[in-house]
């Protein structure tokens, strides 16, 4: 039973299993009564009694399939409507192993809607209402592919790419409104996601698995200790800060009235004249 105080309702999508699961029973130790939704009701309603066992903590169970319209809608208006509701955590996903030219691209389709579109319609349905009530907390469960889309499949990389870029934005546009957000970057992690990209984790090598507990251990540290971007596996975060250092240092040059000089665009415009 816990004695910690009440933070609010937590989200957690994709929460039957897994990273979600392990985020529900770590979020409601630390004092957040839970929304679980996911497709499987059966595993939903075993978390939650299991996690209202051991912390007396409210668990209310939304059955959803986020890859369908009618289904997103339904979450956005419990979002909408839930005055309690302090954290989302965007955990619902999925993912491929094959490369690009050997996948279907429906199934493609599939998971950008899922990865993309779901993410993005429940973080635009609650980031308003943490507006106006001057705080909240968004966690955007991405992937290393987000930064090193060479790894795996090429659709997935991107989808989770935009997932770090998303969470970059929210995190730049509403940090003085109140609101926290960050992007987890797991890498491989000891869960169905990969027999379910059609690569199972036991033929991966062990030495790169983390166990779900521990990652979502890490992703929690990393958001007590403010990070916008947590790598649960990365040593030293100072090789994080270089990258993000590099990133900003571009932008003075991103958009400029003329090309570069060196691409020598301004002597073959000339030479093209004068001939």
């Amino acid at each position: 039973m816990s004695n910690t105080s009440f933070k609010g309702t937590a989200v957690v999508t994709g929460a039957s299993t897994g990273i979600g699961a392990v985020y529900a029973q770590r979020l409601a130790r630390r004092g957040y009564d839970l929304i679980v939704v996911a497709r499987n009701r059966a595993r939903l309603e075993q978390l939650a009694t299991r996690i209202t066992r051991e912390t007396g903590r409210s668990v209310e169970i939304v059955t959803a399939d986020l890859a369908k319209d009618e289904d997103i809608r339904r979450v956005e208006n419990v979002l909408r409507a839930d005055a309690s509701i302090t954290m989302l955590v965007n955990n619902a996903g999925i993912g491929a192993a094959l490369p690009l030219l050997n996948s279907d691209v429906d199934a493609m389709e599939a998971m950008i809607k899922l990865n993309v579109v779901s993410l993005t319609r429940l973080t635009y349905a609650i980031a308003p209402a943490f507006v106006a009530r001057g705080g909240g907390s968004i966690i955007n469960v991405a992937s290393i592919a987000g930064v090193a889309p060479e790894i795996l499949n090429g659709v997935y990389g991107g989808t989770k790419s935009f997932v770090v870029a998303l969470t970059q934005s929210l995190r730049h546009e509403l940090a003085d409104k109140g609101i926290r957000a960050q992007a987890v970057l797991p890498g491989a992690t000891r869960t169905e996601f990969w027999g379910i990209a059609g690569q199972p984790v036991e033929n991966l090598p062990q030495q790169i698995v983390m166990d779900a507990e521990d990652m979502v251990d890490a992703a929690l540290a990393g958001f007590d200790q403010g990070e916008a971007v947590t790598i649960p596996s990365l040593p030293n975060v100072a090789d994080w800060n270089a990258f993000e250092s590099a990133r900003q240092a571009l932008m003075p040059n991103l958009s400029r009235s003329k090309p570069a000089e060196r691409f020598n665009v301004t002597e073959t415009a000339e030479a093209a004249e004068a001939v």
